[in-house]
């Protein structure tokens, strides 16, 4: 096969200075050149998540502001384009790449390189997976960072009957963790806004907190499993929420509590995994598990995505089409 998208351009999403949205602007880049191991794909669907504003907002979970500039870059962002996960079709297989070939639906996640907000990207082959029949590229954009967190901080963690608090059960993370909850017969309470309370009882969950009017931290029941994915609680208060031999998981944490986490805390960054997400994708496929997408955008409104993720309003996925 001949190699001719290096010899054109490429639409792409760039970040080159921190500060507020508008600094994210629609530019022409050379399509990348992939390596022998890697995949060049066609970007068919990509999204915009909490992680991507926090880099372009340089806002990070306390204590992460002097470590974090180390790995994005310090006066700028390191990387200008972001996005980590993307759905699409494979334009280009790299010189040692085997099981890939050009057309096949493919879907996946770019790490610290990040990258995905652009009409291309290219990608080890190993961290890509086959996109099932009957599932969207958008779906599969959409399950790929929100769903893996969620497997991640749940797996082996759920037992049928357990009760699990989920906090900020609208989001991109906490739309999958009330899922598999659900899936595992565990007894669902989600904390959310009054306005998305329909939406996470569609999800699976039995009860519904609105926390504009209830204070999480004060809640008087306890729970085998308190899932935070968005930062309300620390290991103090969200372990007074826990049942004897309970376990608080905090996926957006500082960094005091990330250190500290240990015995019934667990805090960090999710692994990226293709083995997860072709389980998700296969959820989806089945019809067990539930994309939620807030709105689907074209690449030119990069910046109103990175607005809306920073006015905490999103529910479940903003999708991104480069």
């Amino acid at each position: 096969m001949t190699y001719t998208c290096k010899e054109r351009g490429m639409r792409a999403a760039s970040c080159d200075a921190y500060g507020d949205p508008r600094v994210v602007r629609v530019v022409e880049r050379p399509v990348p050149t992939p390596g022998p191991r890697e995949v060049l794909v066609r970007v068919l669907a990509t999204t915009v998540n909490s992680g991507d504003a926090r880099i372009r907002g340089r806002r990070f979970p306390a204590g992460f502001g002097a470590v974090a500039p180390l790995v994005f870059g310090v006066r700028r962002p390191r990387t200008r384009i972001l996005g980590g996960p993307f759905s699409g079709v494979v334009e280009h297989v790299g010189t040692e790449v085997t099981g890939w070939a050009p057309g096949d639906r493919v879907a996946g996640t770019t790490g610290l390189a990040m990258g995905a907000h652009a009409q291309y990207v290219a990608v080890g082959a190993h961290r890509l997976v086959g996109v099932p029949e009957g599932v969207s590229h958008d779906e599969a954009a959409g399950v790929a960072f929100g769903g893996q967190t969620a497997l991640w901080f749940l797996r082996e963690r759920l037992d049928r009957g357990r009760r699990v608090l989920v906090v900020g059960a609208s989001g991109a993370v906490g739309t999958n963790a009330v899922q598999l909850a659900r899936l595992a017969g565990a007894s669902v309470t989600a904390v959310c806004s009054a306005a998305n309370a329909d939406l996470v009882r569609s999800l699976g969950a039995q009860r519904v907190v609105d926390h504009h009017t209830t204070d999480v931290a004060a809640l008087p029941d306890r729970y085998d499993i308190v899932l935070d994915a968005v930062g309300s609680l620390d290991r103090h208060t969200g372990r007074r929420l826990l049942a004897p031999g309970g376990m608080l998981l905090l996926v957006v944490a500082s960094l005091t509590d990330t250190l500290l986490a240990r015995g019934d805390v667990r805090a960090g960054s999710a692994p990226e995994r293709a083995a997860d997400l072709a389980h998700l994708l296969g959820l989806v496929a089945s019809g067990d598990l539930r994309v939620v997408i807030d709105d689907v955008l074209d690449l030119e409104r990069i910046a109103e995505a990175h607005a809306r993720v920073d006015a905490g309003r999103k529910v479940g996925n903003l999708v991104l089409r480069p």
